[in-house]
């Protein structure tokens, strides 16, 4: 199981190759960036517990939701121990299943391996919203599903390590020469730069 007790760049790796489901949705991750709290400035915990970001402090394997652009939905797994701030962003993933309840959200232009590149499309193929966050994602073991219909996010680890790479973390303008972005090389669900050559680390 995904510890996410741990420091999201720590956990950051483990998540490439796992799937988050909500509903019939499921998103195979393939891009993932780490963010650090207190310690990265350009964390949103950066400067403490804030309204905005209190959940970032709070429950590890949590979804921590924020506004980006004032328009798009990006969707973080909140990492390490209740108090410390640090989270994942879901940056990109492969679409595996409900593609018709996506391509509703998405539209019906979008090519498929774009349908959820880049956090606030994932943010939408998910539907996620700002009263997502603060939700706790559950976990199972790969190829079981949760039927608990009380459960509404839930992921499935990788059945082994996938191989992947990390660089810069891209769209960002605080430290953002970190190496902690981590990504399926050369998928081509992951955003762009993603072939190996940029890689570092």
């Amino acid at each position: 199981m995904i510890d996410f007790t741990q420091s999201a760049d720590i956990v950051a790796p483990q998540l490439l190759g796992a799937v988050i489901h909500r509903g019939q949705v499921a998103i195979r991750l393939t891009e993932v960036e780490a963010y650090l709290g207190t310690v990265d400035p350009a964390s949103h915990a950066h400067k403490g517990p804030t309204p905005r970001c209190a959940t970032m402090f709070g429950e590890p394997s949590h979804l921590y939701v924020y506004a980006s652009y004032g328009i798009h939905r990006a969707g973080n797994l909140v990492c390490s121990p209740d108090g410390t701030a640090s989270g994942c962003l879901m940056r990109a993933g492969e679409v595996v299943s409900g593609w018709d309840e996506v391509r509703i959200r998405r539209g019906e232009s979008v090519l498929d391996a774009g349908l959820a590149r880049g956090p606030g499309n994932l943010g939408s193929a998910l539907g996620l919203s700002l009263m997502d966050n603060g939700t706790p994602v559950h976990q199972a073991v790969r190829g079981r599903h949760i039927s608990d219909s009380t459960i509404e996010f839930w992921i499935e680890e990788p059945r082994e390590p996938v191989e992947h790479v990390r660089g810069k973390r891209i769209g960002i303008s605080k430290n953002a020469d970190a190496p902690l972005r981590y990504w399926i090389p050369n998928d081509p669900t992951v955003s762009s730069p993603r072939s190996r050559r940029v890689a570092v680390g």
